[in-house]
């Protein structure tokens, strides 16, 4: 587990602490002021509870039996009743940090004191995360409208001691065991608590906020594959000028010119392009056109960014307790805000990796890449090099292109036409996580192929940047030679591209990227 400890209140999280607690177990603390205004809330729930006229997930029913009443000594058993049967996930398990993500968001809602629950419900929640009890969450089973209630259901089932949890060291286990070991007893919910934990957006949105968090990085790590393979191919570096940059004024473009001249600087292969007998300004568009394909996942992503913190700022629940006590019914649960930002993503995603494979497929052209080798290959014929490294990247860019088609468009009538219409923003969150696991391997055969290339143009040499980036790579995988085993050469690159090494050690040289 970490060491830093996030404050959860009212207030909203930022990404960075929402990354700190879902992928490197840091523990939440519970601020006093949170614990006041769920106390307030709670307050506010009792006393409508012992009133005689129903009120909506208090004394009623849910969803399209929500015109029944529920009588008083029957209300415990409703609460129970909902999160056991909305625990209705199924097929394979769903990742310990997104999982962890859920349940951040969903306390930092409840924390708001706008949901109704106990206090100890809010405190058992805020344990279970910090002894990385994890519970038992499925990949299908969430419409993304009423929330994510299958996956919250888990994990309220979780707290009340039911179901499965992963524990601290990840062994599958009993909740009701883990929370023993843990030192934790398990929550008897009272009137609303079954839908307060279940009502919410939270699994769409942590998802959303570790996908933005990971594509930053990997929009960089693009930029520095695009510069590696402009000074393999011999391209020129005259088309990433600001002043021709400036004429399309769009913030993510300038961003990604402004990366790759920094990247190109000082290049011996670049200097060649500076005078005014070069011919070369015509590279393909997937050499010249790169900042504005890259620049345009940048911007993307910065909308995807506002409409987050926009999330992040939300109380999702239904009903909600507003201030004054009143408990009303609101479609703030609806995802879809999220889902169309998740649906926006997997675009560029695709988008910025089919320009990778296609700069890559450039380079092993004997026709097309100015003098290298056929393949890469040590010795054409006998050696294939990089041949089929392409291949892989051209299979997982078709995957990505389908990946890109929206979840968001379509929408499944439920809860007997009650909820007739749904946001699918948890599958739209599904596939674009495996959209940015796609992007970061395409992009790093992309730099594992330039890198060899650059080794070949010897005696010409890059700039210290990108020279930079093949020296840090030399030291996970070997220079060129013949063929050998190349998926764990491809495996370490992603690697070094998950983690930022690679844009480290060009930022080592060039400053800051954006």
């Amino acid at each position: 587990m970490g060491d830093a400890r996030v404050a959860v209140g009212p207030e909203p999280l930022d990404f960075a602490e929402v990354v700190a607690v879902a992928r490197n177990g840091a523990e939440v603390a519970l601020t006093e002021e949170a614990l006041k205004l769920v106390g307030e809330a709670r307050a506010h729930v009792e006393e409508l509870s012992a009133r005689p006229t129903p009120v909506y997930g208090v004394s009623t029913g849910f969803g399209a039996l929500a015109t029944r009443h529920i009588a008083p000594e029957k209300r415990a058993q409703l609460q129970l009743n909902i999160v056991r049967s909305h625990a209705a996930g199924t097929g394979p398990e769903v990742e310990r940090e997104v999982v962890r993500a859920l349940m951040l968001l969903r306390l930092r809602t409840l924390a708001t004191g706008r949901t109704g629950v106990q206090p100890m419900t809010v405190r058992t929640l805020a344990a279970l995360l910090n002894a990385g009890i994890t519970p038992q969450v499925f990949e299908h089973g969430s419409l993304g409208c009423s929330g994510d209630l299958a996956p919250l259901a888990h994990v309220a089932l979780a707290l009340i001691g039911e179901g499965s949890v992963r524990d601290a060291q990840g062994v599958l286990k009993p909740a009701a065991q883990a929370m023993d070991e843990a030192g934790i007893t398990p929550v008897t919910l009272g009137a609303k608590e079954g839908l307060a934990l279940l009502n919410g957006t939270d699994g769409m949105l942590g998802m959303l906020v570790l996908a933005i968090n990971d594509l930053r990085a990997l929009l960089t790590a693009a930029d520095v594959a695009a510069a590696m393979s402009v000074e393999a191919l011999l391209g020129t570096d005259r088309v990433f000028a600001a002043d021709l940059q400036a004429l399309r004024p769009h913030p993510g473009q300038a961003a990604s010119a402004a990366n790759l001249r920094a990247l190109l600087g000082d290049s011996e292969i670049m200097e060649s392009h500076r005078g005014p007998d070069c011919t070369r300004v015509q590279d393909a568009y997937s050499l010249r056109c790169a900042p504005q394909v890259n620049g345009a996942a940048r911007d993307t992503l910065a909308h995807a960014e506002l409409v987050a913190q926009r999330e992040l700022a939300s109380a999702i629940d239904n009903p909600v307790v507003l201030p004054d006590g009143r408990v009303e019914s609101n479609g703030n649960f609806h995802g879809a805000p999220i889902a169309y930002v998740l649906d926006f993503l997997a675009v560029p995603a695709a988008d910025v990796a089919s320009m990778s494979e296609r700069r890559t497929d450039r380079m092993l052209d004997k026709a097309r890449s100015a003098g290298l080798p056929a393949f890469l290959a040590d010795d054409p014929g006998v050696d294939s090099g990089h041949m089929i490294a392409q291949y892989t990247q051209a299979a997982i860019v078709s995957d990505l292109k389908r990946r890109a088609a929206p979840a968001s468009a379509d929408s499944i009538p439920s809860s007997a036409m009650q909820e007739d219409h749904v946001s699918m923003g948890w599958n739209a969150a599904r596939k674009l996580r495996r959209s940015v696991d796609g992007l970061a391997q395409v992009v790093a055969i992309e730099i594992l192929t330039a890198a060899r290339a650059l080794d070949l143009r010897t005696p010409l040499r890059p700039g210290p940047a990108t020279a930079a980036v093949v020296a840090r790579l030399r030291e996970a995988v070997p220079p060129p030679g013949p063929d050998r085993y190349l998926a764990p050469e491809i495996a370490a690159t992603t690697e070094l591209v998950r983690d930022g090494s690679l844009v480290a050690a060009a930022e080592a040289v060039t400053g800051p990227l954006s």
